[in-house]
């Protein structure tokens, strides 16, 4: 028993440990040579520290703990939020910080954690019943409150991510998938408008297969809905211009073509590629990538850290970073079915969607084939609010790892 609890544990601590090794190296090596690039990595690295020790904590602690006090964690989150937009230090155009001595902490990174938390608890109570329309409401008020206190700093990118573990979650907690189809098929109509008619086309032919393949039937209502999104996209590709800021707008065309603008809005996007492209198969050497030393590419310590790793350990430095990734949220999946726990499936659940969406979108921005949008890498970006904030829910698998057992309904 013991031997097996130890390759339980294994199967979580290995992709850990691995992941934020890999991130300290990269932290390093894309801060080596700047105006402060042993404060930046010894932060970072402090962080970490700090980051193990929660993991110590939440793993040796009764998770009971933290579902008892989901809401009290809750309400907290919300208030630093609020904080945030009084008191908050503005970093890149977004007032996201708050200042502690010589740290700077990014409540929003915490409150998506705690947000999880919160829903799980509402959503493993008894008397909840989300097809229900009050419960519903709730839950769904619960995941956007956060959301939008965000997008007012303004952070679209967290935004965006805060919003990503609400459709699983709430899948797996009982609620139709058809009904949620039928509700975001005409908004990504609508969004597919700012693209093409051929993206837009396709969006559409793939939202009818799937409304006839879940009813095993043609209704008039799934033509309707299809129709009237497809309709909203060509109005919305029409008037784009009045819609999106210019900012915006030039996002999504540096999107399509990052080679029209290489030395404006598109630099950053084109500088990626050029890095990952020139890493090959084996990388250049740690400390020895050239986008990477000579600071081609901005923000490279954060949210295009992919490409330090890309450069300097080529292919299989990237293989190994996803196959890290891949287990860590492969075992998080498969303890959501082997825990017999209403509120432990969820939280997992929830906490595997919001790892897979960073993981996507922040690659998919690196390699250009989603908008850069501003989204770290977890355990890897630099930042040490995001580090601790996903080393606690990893402590918290662990947890529940160790106690599977013994955890029932």
């Amino acid at each position: 028993m013991e031997k097996n609890n130890r390759l339980d544990l294994l199967w979580l601590l290995a992709p850990l440990t691995g992941l934020v090794i890999m991130g300290l190296l990269a932290v390093y090596s894309a801060t080596n040579g700047s105006a402060e690039p042993l404060a930046l990595f010894y932060r970072q690295l402090s962080w970490a520290m700090v980051g193990l020790l929660v993991v110590i904590v939440f793993y040796y602690m009764d998770y009971r703990i933290v579902r008892d006090n989901a809401y009290f964690m809750y309400a907290a989150g919300i208030i630093l939020l609020l904080a945030v937009l009084v008191f908050g230090k503005k970093v890149a155009g977004a007032t996201s910080w708050v200042r502690i001595g010589m740290f700077s902490f990014q409540p929003s990174e915490l409150t998506k954690m705690i947000t999880i938390v919160a829903m799980a608890r509402f959503l493993s109570d008894d008397q909840t019943d989300i097809g229900n329309i009050t419960d519903l409401g709730k839950v769904l008020g619960m995941a956007l409150a956060p959301a939008g206190l965000v997008l007012l700093q303004p952070d679209t990118g967290t935004t965006l991510t805060c919003l990503s573990f609400i459709i699983p979650m709430i899948v797996l907690a009982g609620f139709d998938l058809y009904i949620i189809l039928l509700a975001i098929a005409p908004v990504a109509l609508m969004l597919a408008g700012f693209f093409n008619l051929v993206v837009l086309s396709v969006i559409a032919l793939v939202s009818m297969i799937m409304f006839i393949l879940l009813r095993k039937q043609f209704m008039l209502h799934q033509l309707m809905v299809v129709g009237g999104g497809a309709l909203s996209g060509l109005l919305t590709g029409k008037f784009t211009a009045s819609i999106l800021k210019p900012h915006q707008i030039k996002r999504i065309q540096i999107f399509l073509d990052p080679s029209s603008d290489p030395q404006g809005a598109g630099y950053n996007a084109f500088q990626a590629r050029i890095a990952i492209a020139s890493g090959g198969f084996t990388g250049k050497g740690f400390l020895h990538g050239t986008q990477t030393q000579l600071r081609y590419i901005p923000a490279q310590w954060t949210d295009f850290i992919f490409c330090v790793i890309a450069e300097e350990f080529g292919f299989l430095g990237s293989t190994l970073l996803l196959v890290l990734f891949l287990v860590l949220v492969l075992r998080l999946i498969w303890m959501v079915g082997a825990i017999k726990n209403r509120f432990v499936e969820l939280m997992l659940a929830g906490y595997a969607s919001l790892l897979i969406t960073h993981l996507v979108i922040n690659i998919g921005m690196t390699i250009g084939v989603m908008p850069v949008i501003g989204v770290p890498l977890p355990f890897i970006s630099y930042g040490g609010s995001s580090l601790v904030a996903n080393m606690m829910m990893v402590g918290l698998a662990m947890n529940f790892s160790k106690n599977r057992r013994n955890i029932s309904y």
